[in-house]
């Protein structure tokens, strides 16, 4: 509500500044406002090697499958990857402190360019997920203390406010350098990353479209405000 607030606040007076009397107009304009609200430093950052990217999110959002399309598209720029499967809480789950610690030694030694770290975690169970992440990230912070760490939160385009509380959440906890937001193949159109970027100001990188290897698309904040105003397909 609030970020809607503030967007219906600033069209008011855009609408007002320029004397725009055309609604057609004014829905042109409502799009820029979104466009710019969504703007921001959309790129990863991974110029030391190794770098890397530290991907959470509660499950059943697409993490595994992002994770895959990350490293299919890393591979393609000629970058050698990594993965660590430190599935916080997966039952029967062997020490994930341990499989993080073993990838990175693995990356030092095969001289990988990115470390790409699966992490799982439900929100019921809040304290001992956020505390894991933490001892994730200190074990990376002490074994790869110069390198540029990505912390990617997946998110289902679907889950509305749902989703705006788990990136206030693990934002609080372990910090965030950006959204990947997933499952905009259906009707879902995404919204609620404006309140995201609003309130907790973390940048989109990427949405996922599909299930194919190269249905992941690097974020493109005017391409996504025109699609959230596309007129609904009968």
């Amino acid at each position: 509500i609030n970020t809607a607030q503030r967007i219906c606040e600033e069209l008011k007076a855009r609408v007002k500044r320029d004397g725009v009397k055309d609604p057609n107009q004014i829905m042109g304009m409502l799009r820029n406002v979104v466009r710019e609200m969504l703007e921001g430093d959309t790129s990863l950052h991974l110029a030391t090697k190794p770098s890397i990217i530290l991907v959470i999110g509660v499950n059943g959002v697409g993490k595994t499958t992002t994770i895959g399309k990350i490293s299919a598209r890393l591979t393609r720029e000629g970058k050698k990857v990594v993965i660590a499967a430190a599935d916080t809480f997966r039952a029967a789950a062997i020490d994930q402190l341990a499989v993080v610690f073993d990838a990175i030694s693995a990356a030092k030694s095969r001289n990988a360019d990115v470390i790409i770290c699966d992490t799982a975690g439900r929100l019921h169970n809040k304290k001992n997920l956020m505390d894991e992440l933490s001892k994730i990230g200190r074990i990376i912070d002490r074994e790869l203390p110069e390198a540029e760490k990505e912390i990617l939160l997946v998110l289902d385009a679907a889950t509305g406010q749902n989703a705006v509380n788990q990136a206030r959440e693990f934002k609080n906890s372990c910090g965030i350098t950006g959204i990947v937001l997933t499952k905009l193949d259906g009707t879902a159109r995404g919204g609620v990353v404006i309140a995201i970027k609003e309130d907790l100001n973390v940048p989109v990188k990427f949405i996922g479209v599909g299930e194919q290897i190269d249905d992941l698309q690097p974020f493109d904040p005017e391409d996504f405000a025109n699609a959230l105003f596309e007129p609904e397909q009968v």
